[in-house]
């Protein structure tokens, strides 16, 4: 048997930068949540095809890390993982909610990933490895890299760690989902034009506790946060004073 934790995700700040080709770009510290994660479990199994088990609410073709297996299938052309998961099955165990903010779904398919490579022993680097999980979410390459924060940009391909300690985090996740995509399709119907590249210069380079506590503003420091609140109007009812709002969330966290 063989397991690896994926970890969940917050961003210390997200700025959309513009929109190419169909997609938002953006500049974004994540941090990951040191006690907040799923494990991916691979289970000895005589299996007659690819399977899962903890995700039966997702269909398999949706499901990331199916993807993610028939990516890793396509590029290797590597029979080993083949022969591997005819023998093993994928065990799911979630303890990130879905449609969050916190990467779950990315964050599952990222480890399985790296966890194939490691158990097949794929002649794959990690930076191919990320590239490769970028076809399949924007948030992969982050979660395959696994550094503790990194300031993330262009579509999500390009992660550069930034050495900080990770910050002790309380989360909240209120009963309210929200989609990715409704989120990123109102910000770009409302807010794109208002978009201001220099508002936010050298926050990079800022660590995220200085941020969080010298922006000090949810709104200013995610710019999907005011995107969320038009699709999901209920979440005014539910934001907290002093807590800050992850990617397209709904989670909100604070400093502990």
């Amino acid at each position: 048997m063989y397991s690896i934790k994926a970890h969940a995700k917050v961003n210390i700040f997200l700025k959309i930068t513009g929109h190419k080709d169909g997609y938002h770009t953006l500049l974004s510290r994540f941090m990951r949540v040191e006690d907040l994660y799923d494990t991916i479990t691979f289970e000895p199994c005589e299996c007659e095809t690819f399977t899962i088990d903890g995700c039966e609410d997702i269909p398999l073709e949706s499901n990331t890390i199916y993807k993610a297996y028939k990516a890793l299938n396509n590029y290797t052309g590597d029979l080993d993982i083949l022969n591997f998961f005819y023998k093993h099955k994928v065990v799911v165990t979630k303890r990130i909610p879905s449609q969050a903010g916190l990467g779950g779904g990315s964050s599952d398919a990222a480890a399985f990933m790296r966890l194939v490579k490691e158990v097949c022993n794929l002649m794959i680097s990690t930076k191919e490895l990320a590239k490769l999980g970028s076809t399949i979410g924007a948030d992969l390459p982050f979660f395959i890299y696994n550094y503790p924060s990194a300031n993330v940009s262009g579509f999500g391909e390009i992660v550069e760690p930034f050495e900080e300690e990770p910050l002790s985090l309380e989360l909240y996740t209120p009963d309210i989902r929200c989609d990715t995509t409704v989120v990123y399709k109102t910000f770009k119907e409302h807010l794109l034009d208002d978009i201001t590249l220099s508002s936010f210069i050298g926050w990079g380079k800022l660590d995220s506790k200085t941020l969080l506590e010298l922006i000090a503003d949810p709104v200013r420091l995610n710019d999907l946060y005011n995107a969320a609140l038009i699709a999901y109007p209920e979440l005014k009812n539910v934001a907290k004073e002093g807590w800050f709002f992850s990617g397209s969330g709904s989670t909100f966290f604070h400093l502990v």
